[in-house]
């Protein structure tokens, strides 16, 4: 049952990269990538569901479905499917319907590469797998091309392909490690490094995964290797800022938790772990500098996901059962807020015109219903009660009451009140300004509108009613690799 529903999950959106490329039409290509969308959250809600204990393995042991996988890939689904749902009203606004096939086709390439990274079993093909995204997604954030998207996408893909370069020499310094302890040739997949690890030296192991976690850092956006994020977030099509920031960063993410906990396997240290809170709180900085001085509104949204990448960041570092359920609840609550965010942030470009924050006025006034969500998004991308991201950054500052990280806890409660005050001064603005002029669209679909209210219950429900199946669930994965306790 897994297995089928794992195949199903990924082959969806691949069947309609070759229906958008064979019939290259753009109502036909939007339906397309709709149903493939459908396919994979059908196949991947599920999944968290079944899994048990025991990883489940397929295609020859390349393909591997834990807990782990099965939680990032049902956050990758849904993100995929609202996303989706919301590209439909949105792409039709650009007036590009002879290329629209060419978008469907790569967004549905960039769905089945985000969702298929967390399954590679091989520790090598993830690595190509990540690289995929890259590739893919480069494209779609150029889709406009307009001279500030194309800039955004060269800068996309200088600064993630070094970042993946320093990743692949951290891997092959792992594969290295393994050779002494497993001879020249093996099988590199997760498990065969971490029942490796403990005999590795040490010294190498810690050089590998700080490579790695730079490598995969900068794709995850996490600073001082965020330069491109805030560009390629801001300049692609909204249904794009949607993919990159709430399910690659994920699918990025995961394999820093996985090299994490291969380290940890060779016994406690606390290198990699303050290696993380160090990123994870300097990329909190980097965040609330940035977003109290921000005047482009869907970059507000691009720094409010560097901020929370470091919040994950802090969650993985903490460590024990706290800090990884709160991480990976944390993954959760952001992909369905940042969704919600950039669905509004699209609303408003379209409807009044531009990116600026100063040129958008009395959105209040003017949307009533779609601007009520959006603001509701705001206050719960902040982190304030009663949301889902509350309840996950409350359990990842518990995680981090022990003296080795307790200066983080307090830097980050610090850092999250500037934020807070940061994103609602701008909403202030945009919401309750005197207009200037009237938006140039007054009215909204109900394919840009639907998606912003799905996003919204489901991060307030996850916020009032945090299930003691899914506690269990996450607690699960911690004990099973990072975070068990020493």
């Amino acid at each position: 049952m897994i297995g089928a529903l794992t195949y199903v999950m990924v082959a969806a959106p691949v069947a309609a990269i070759v229906g958008c490329l064979v019939l290259r039409s753009a109502r036909l290509s939007e339906a397309l990538n709709l149903v493939a969308s459908a396919v994979a959250f059908c196949c991947a809600l599920p999944l968290p569901f079944l899994v048990g204990d025991r990883e489940s393995l397929f295609w020859s042991d390349y393909i591997l479905v834990d807990r782990t996988t099965a939680w990032v890939v049902m956050c990758t689904a849904i993100v995929y499917f609202l996303a989706s749902v919301y590209a439909v009203g949105y792409m039709r606004l650009l007036n590009e319907d002879a290329r629209l096939f060419q978008f469907y086709a790569l967004f549905a390439g960039f769905g089945a590469t985000t969702l298929a990274g967390p399954l590679m079993n091989s520790v090598g093909i993830y690595w190509i797998a990540i690289e995929l995204t890259t590739l893919v997604s480069t494209f779609l954030v150029a889709f406009e091309r307009e001279a500030e998207s194309m800039e955004a996408a060269w800068k996309y893909i200088m600064v993630v392909s070094a970042g993946i370069s320093l990743a692949l020499l951290g891997t092959v310094l792992f594969y290295w490690g393994g050779s002494f302890v497993l001879g020249p040739t093996y099988n590199m997949t997760w498990s065969t490094l971490a029942a490796a690890a403990p005999q590795i030296n040490p010294v190498l192991l810690t050089l590998a995964f700080l490579l790695v976690l730079v490598g995969y850092g900068t794709k995850v956006g996490l600073a001082p290797m965020h330069a491109w994020l805030p560009d390629a977030h801001s300049e692609g099509p909204a249904p794009v800022s949607v993919m990159l920031s709430g399910a690659l960063l994920n699918t990025a993410m995961v394999g820093i938790f996985r090299f994490l906990a291969i380290v940890e396997s060779a016994g406690p240290s606390l290198v990699p772990q303050l290696a993380l809170v160090l990123l994870g709180a300097f990329s909190l900085l980097v965040g609330a500098l940035f977003i109290v001085r921000q005047r482009g509104v869907k970059r507000l949204m691009a720094y409010s996901s560097i901020e929370h990448m470091g919040v994950v960041a802090l969650g993985f570092g903490f460590g024990g059962p706290l800090g990884i359920a709160g991480a990976f609840y944390h993954m959760l609550n952001h992909s369905l807020n940042k969704s919600l965010m950039f669905f509004g942030a699209g609303n408003m470009m379209r409807a009044y015109g531009t990116k600026r924050i100063g040129q958008i006025r009395g959105v209040a006034e003017y949307f009533p219903t779609t601007g009520g969500l959006w603001l509701a998004g705001a206050v719960a991308i902040t982190g304030a009660p009663p949301f889902g991201l509350f309840s996950s950054e409350l359990t990842i500052m518990r995680a981090g009451l022990q003296p080795a990280f307790a200066w983080a806890v307090y830097v980050m409660a610090a850092l999250l009140i500037v934020i807070f005050v940061g994103f609602m001064n701008h909403f202030r603005v945009m919401y309750y300004g005197s207009p200037a002029d009237p938006p140039i669209a007054r009215r909204l679909s109900a394919w840009c509108v639907g998606p912003m209210w799905a996003a919204l219950i489901a991060v307030l429900v996850l916020g009032l009613w945090w299930p003691s199946g899914v506690w269990n669930y996450l607690i699960a994965i911690a004990h099973s690799g990072v975070g068990a306790p020493r």
